[in-house]
């Protein structure tokens, strides 16, 4: 589904991992599928009874790939998870986590929410040292670090390799005796602890706690590692510590409504957003109308600020798939209306405030606009709950290069015109961060201003074009 897939940036993968439950692997499993919003290409769970780890991996969504065969062979009671969303590049087993290897150390899996931008130097000096990679994930790197690791034990040798690791890294680890989760000093990706009985949670979201009857007990900090065994759960905090600089994308757009991020509420989030931007970019109208799904929240907020009603005049098709057989004859926008198609009734000489939560190329937005215009719109005011888009980013997000974003290549006036609005206002930096709750100086906002928390230089990779090309993305200077 190109269009609506491909113009809106992507969260890569989502975590979860268990402790201490004979359930472990159907727990892992539900947990997946509540956040299966954050990678839809593969998925795979690794459980351990004690004495030895067992793999389960496959292309396609959680409910595809996982029957009641495949999970009685995952017994014990520790296991991790993860969805994968892939970028334009390789889609295959090869790419699939949570990776298992046996080494010095014994056993190990991994899954990795995040980006680390200069895996490609590392990875080029291990082959040139005879190592073997498997796949292009930059996770691979760090499995190997740990492999060759002297550190007496893996709790020890996984903070040895990440102490020289920069990027954007929420990690969970699995041997046959322990569950090890970790989060990168900047706190770029969200990982959560959470508590069911005697057993221990850690996930990407805390919807995936809510499915399971588990309790949100707080988040894991930015640098902070958690060993949970037997014994019980210890934590520490072994990496040096930075300051933070967590995705307000994940605000945004890509964590589920009901979940805490970040220690916050994301669906208030949302709704602030939405009345911040109805202060901020007020439209002379009758409606309000989200674009499903991700818009809504916004849009209630925009309603209940300005007044306007709120109206669901796109009715979203949930299930649709990950593909389709498009007819051999050409249908007008085919791609977005096989997902979307506008209620008649409700738009026609209508003036519409048109909200969704981001503009990326720009060209799903042309064609919503049109099609909304086709159902006899009377006027088209696009309302964007966040600032322009103008920067890739380096730490786990799926975004296309800057020559691909158009709020990096056109004013925003010229995008109203690219998009066929009658105006289009965007929600301000300062408004949205306001919005979240979260302190400024905490969060990460690189893709809107392009000030980078950690170094970019020639050589940094975002995840897409690892992917894509196996070349670095260039950037002109080092930040």
């Amino acid at each position: 589904m190109p269009d609506l897939i491909d113009d809106k940036l992507r969260e890569e993968c989502g975590v979860f991992g268990i402790y201490g439950h004979p359930e472990a692997a159907r727990l892992t499993y539900l947990g997946m599928y509540a956040l299966q919003h954050r990678g839809q290409e593969s998925c795979g769970i690794v459980g351990s009874n004690g004495e030895q780890l067992m793999s389960e991996r496959e292309m396609g969504y959680v409910s595809e790939v996982f029957d009641q065969a495949r999970l009685d062979r995952l017994v014990g009671t520790s296991a991790i998870g993860h969805v994968r969303y892939s970028t334009a590049g390789e889609v295959s087993i090869r790419e699939c986590q949570p990776f298992l290897v046996r080494c010095q150390h014994g056993q190990i899996a991994i899954c990795h929410n995040g980006n680390l931008p200069f895996a490609r130097e590392e990875r080029q000096r291990l082959e040139a040292a005879g190592a073997i990679f498997s796949s292009t994930s930059d996770t691979e790197v760090i499995l190997h670090g740990v492999a060759r690791s002297r550190a007496a034990s893996v709790s020890e040798a996984i903070p040895e390799v990440l102490r020289e690791t920069e990027g954007a890294f929420s990690m969970l680890f699995l041997t046959p005796s322990e569950l090890i989760a970790i989060r990168d000093p900047r706190g770029f990706r969200p990982l959560a602890l959470g508590r069911l009985g005697d057993a221990w949670l850690v996930a990407s979201e805390t919807c995936a706690f809510d499915l399971i009857d588990a309790t949100y007990v707080r988040d894991i900090e930015p640098g902070e590692m958690v060993v949970i065994n037997d014994d019980g759960l210890r934590s520490s905090h072994p990496l040096p510590a930075q300051k933070h600089s967590m995705c307000i994308f994940e605000h945004v757009y890509f964590a589920r409504p009901d979940s805490m991020i970040f220690g916050q509420s994301v669906n208030r989030s949302r709704h602030k957003m939405g009345r911040r931007l109805a202060i901020e970019q007020p439209a002379d109208a009758d409606i309000v109308v989200p674009v499903p799904d991700s818009g809504v929240p916004a849009a209630i907020g925009y309603s209940a600020e300005s007044g306007l009603a709120f109206r669901f005049g796109l009715v979203r098709n949930h299930y649709v798939g990950r593909t389709f057989i498009e007819p051999k004859q050409s249908i007008r926008s085919f791609g977005v209306r096989i997902k979307l198609n506008p209620v008649r009734h409700l738009i026609e000489n209508k003036r519409i405030v048109l909200i969704d939560d981001s503009i990326v190329r720009g060209t799903t937005s042309k064609k919503i606009v049109r099609m909304v215009r086709d159902a006899g719109a009377k006027e088209i005011h696009v309302r964007i709950s966040c600032p322009p888009t103008i920067s890739p980013c380096y730490y786990g997000v799926d975004t296309p290069n800057k020559s691909e974003l158009i709020a990096a290549n056109l004013s925003i006036d010229e995008i109203r015109d690219f998009i066929g609005a009658d105006s289009l206002g965007y929600l301000s930096l300062e408004g949205m961060l306001e919005a979240t709750g979260i302190n400024p100086n905490s969060a990460c906002v690189a893709c809107w201003n392009e000030q980078y928390p950690t170094r970019i230089t020639s050589l940094a990779e975002t995840m897409r074009s690892r992917e894509q090309a196996g070349a670095p993305a260039r950037v002109a200077v080092e930040i």
